[in-house]
């Protein structure tokens, strides 16, 4: 009987023992099964969530987890790679667009903006983060997402307008199409096309006046000496004075020719450092008509063609002493013309201020052959706008304003500027 109850503790032991045999080896063998199928989910979900920093660990060749745990450690690394290689991409991208000149613009189909570039924020005055996602009415931009390709644009007024040709494309984004819009300022290539087509035409205008010019001239020289004692006293002073109108208006058609035979030749500028303060006063000094007040700036060098800039001033000063003096000034006191200069980081303005009427007609300015005045050309202000573009500048013109008579003409200049960067 003892026996009995001593074999069926043992079996029962034998039992409990292989229980915990059995249960130490299904939890190793859960352990190795479930582990790592739980590290792989975490790897898998940091994947789901753009993370590519987690990897599975202790995986090895030849075993069927380790080989799953590598194949996704191998994935993790590839987007990875894809995704840095992204970013820097994206970052190129923005880079370049950044330092275009041409303006760059994106839009939605809704025609929000999605993207733009600095050129773009200047040109529109933009707030580049402020304007995504945002509609392009509210900037009264609508006028982009309506012009076709190639379609030409201005914009400003007067002789501050620009002219710009519009290029679009297509892409695709997130699956959604997006219009691109890209912006070339042409200003600068129409006005070389217009001051080539001045020049032609001054050209065949020069030769076909020419032509008639010195058969007149020579043939009134002829009278003058050939008929002389055929007419009655009482008719030569008519006689020769009808000569001389002759002569002198053919004279005066000459030099005509010859001033804007000047302008369109005029040469690339020959650069040379220059203090500005004793070119001012030159031109200061040239003007007798009046006495050119002249409040001295900051002491400027500049490299320009101190010729061609010296002209250029001329022509200013000669303008706004003829305005000063002219018959339509409403001022009581005597005539006045002012020269200053003023300078910022990128530019040096020199100004000719006068107390006459002002300007009338802005938009023909720079138009050759035109002139208000009855003995002008229309050369001096087309000829210093030409100069003052050699040297990348500008010349503007506009009212004094805050109840001032008179005009104020700026010839803006860049401060640093080289040979190459001139035209002729």
């Amino acid at each position: 009987m003892r026996t009995q109850k001593t074999d069926a503790s043992i079996v029962w032991l034998v039992l409990l023992i292989l229980g915990g045999i059995w249960a130490f080896v299904v939890s190793l063998v859960m352990e190795h099964i479930t582990r790592p199928l739980q590290t792989l989910a975490n790897v898998v979900a940091a994947l789901r969530e753009d993370d590519y920093s987690f990897r599975a660990r202790g995986a090895t060749r030849n075993d069927a987890m380790g080989d799953l745990a590598l194949e996704v450690n191998a994935l993790a690394g590839m987007l990875q790679a894809q995704r840095a290689g992204a970013l820097e991409a994206t970052a190129l991208l923005e880079r370049v667009l950044n330092s275009m000149q041409s303006p760059v613009l994106a839009f939605d189909p809704a025609g929000k903006i999605k993207l733009v570039n600095k050129a773009a924020e200047q040109m529109l005055q933009l707030d580049g983060r402020k304007s995504l996602g945002v509609p392009a009415e509210a900037f009264e931009l609508a006028y982009l997402l309506n012009t076709t390709d190639d379609d030409l644009f201005s914009m400003g007024d007067g002789q501050q307008a620009s002219r710009w040709i519009v290029k679009r494309a297509s892409f695709r984004l997130s699956g959604i199409p997006h219009t691109l819009i890209v912006l070339s300022d042409v200003s600068a290539a129409l006005r070389e096309e217009e001051r080539l087509a001045w020049a032609r035409l001054i050209r065949v205008l020069g030769h076909e006046i020419n032509n008639s010019l010195a058969p007149i001239k020579s043939i009134a020289e002829t009278l003058r000496i050939r008929v002389t004692e055929q007419i009655p006293p009482e008719h030569s002073s008519d006689f020769y004075r009808g000569l001389e109108v002759i002569e002198n208006r053919a004279e005066s058609l000459n030099r005509f020719l010859q001033a804007y035979r000047q302008l369109m030749g005029l040469p690339a500028p020959r650069l040379e450092p220059i203090s500005l303060a004793p070119l001012v006063d030159r031109v200061a000094r040239l003007e007798t008509r009046v006495t050119v007040k002249m409040k001295a700036g900051a002491e400027i060098r500049v490299s320009v063609d101190p010729d061609q800039i010296q002209q250029a001033l001329i022509n200013l000063v000669r303008n706004a002493t003829e305005a000063a003096l002219g018959p339509d000034t409403t001022h009581d006191c005597g005539a006045c013309v002012e020269l200053e200069w003023t300078s910022t980081a990128s530019e040096v303005v020199i100004a000719v201020t006068d107390n006459g009427p002002g300007l009338t007609n802005a938009s023909n300015l720079f138009v050759p052959f035109y002139t208000t005045k009855p003995d002008g050309t229309g050369v001096g202000l087309v000829l210093a706008q030409q100069i003052a573009q050699a040297h990348r500048g500008s010349v503007v013109l506009r009212n004094r304003g805050e109840g001032l008579t008179g005009c104020r003409a700026e010839l803006r200049l860049p401060l640093h500027i080289s040979s190459r960067d001139t035209t002729p």
